[in-house]
């Protein structure tokens, strides 16, 4: 039987591949922004937020502080690049979400998983008018590549899902022009590197209305995925990872903390009941961690490292984590 040998999550965020200075560029355009969700689960202006924000929020802007976040961050990537590497996996299920990459709103599943033989990655398109910051970042997300895909164990979730009741998307092929998305283009680029190894994409949508699913649906798609896994009939070596959050743009880290803690706790009833209105926007992508926790069943969960890493006065930013269930 297929053996679940290692559980990653990890932030994806561009701000964890851009040095410190790019922070500051990218809080000065957070300022003209009146749409960001505030740590009230509301959504607010950036003025809004600026008065909400403690006073300690100015000990996290200077120079120093940022550089510690930043190298923080970086430790923590290479970290999980270390433990995926140890393991020795013969295949990767990443558990994320799709952002208009390869999926659109002709057709958004709540959960899709992809099962061709490979997938294409393009990374992250860069053009003349791409802003600075974006085009600063996008080698962290790979370019032109075909990626393997580990099909017959993709084939063989999505029949096991629906034999637990999961309704699942799938695909077997990219549309002309359609992409891997950013949170499988950061895992191949920061976490395996020049380790590739195949993958299992299962698509999650975190993000956008009015088909999110439910914390506790996620909870419980990860018991079924760790169970998909664990009797198919092979002497596979499986690793799982959640690709996305914490929370951001707005950083809230009371909010983190009580998930990370049920994390920890396996506390399922903490987990299945967070507040679907503080999980919108990038915040969102607790998701992709609560279902690859449920996924893992009995391991136990490590915080590698929790980066609050903010950009402005106003708290935007974003909370970087890194951990492991093993």
């Amino acid at each position: 039987m297929a053996e679940i040998v290692l559980g990653l999550a990890t932030s994806h965020s561009p701000q964890l591949s851009l040095p410190p200075e790019w922070w500051r560029y990218r809080g000065d355009n957070d300022s003209k922004r009146g749409d960001l969700w505030g740590p009230d689960g509301q959504i607010h202006s950036y003025d809004e937020l600026r008065e909400m924000a403690p006073p300690s929020i100015e000990k996290e802007l200077t120079d120093e502080t940022l550089k510690a976040r930043y190298d923080a961050c970086q430790t923590g990537i290479a970290r999980l690049g270390e433990l995926l590497a140890e393991a020795a996996p013969d295949v990767v299920v990443v558990v994320g979400d799709d952002q208009h990459e390869l999926l659109k709103e002709d057709n958004m599943p709540a959960i899709s998983v992809y099962w061709g033989e490979s997938i294409h990655n393009a990374g992250r398109h860069v053009t003349d008018n791409t802003p600075p910051d974006a085009k600063a970042s996008a080698w962290a997300y790979g370019g032109e590549r075909d990626y393997p895909v580990g099909s017959a164990l993709a084939l063989h979730i999505i029949e096991s899902l629906v034999d637990q009741e999961f309704d699942v998307g799938h695909n077997k092929y990219q549309t002309e022009g359609r992409n891997a998305g950013h949170a499988w283009g950061f895992v191949w680029r920061r976490i395996m590197g020049d380790r590739v190894v195949p993958v299992v994409p299962i698509m999650l949508n975190t993000y956008f209305k009015p088909n999110q699913p439910t914390p506790k649906r996620c909870h419980d798609l990860g018991v079924a995925l760790g169970r998909a896994i664990a009797e198919w009939d092979s002497g596979t070596r499986v690793a799982i990872v959640a690709s996305g959050g914490l929370t951001h743009f707005v950083v809230t880290e009371e909010f983190d903390q009580k998930m990370l803690k049920a994390l920890e706790q396996k506390d399922v009833e903490t987990i299945s009941t967070l507040d679907r209105k503080m999980l919108n926007s990038g915040n969102s992508e607790i998701r992709n961690w609560i279902t690859v926790g449920a996924a893992a069943g009995e391991m136990d969960f490590k915080l590698i490292d929790y980066v609050p890493c903010y950009r402005s006065a106003a708290m935007t930013g974003c909370a970087m984590g890194f951990a492991q269930w093993s």
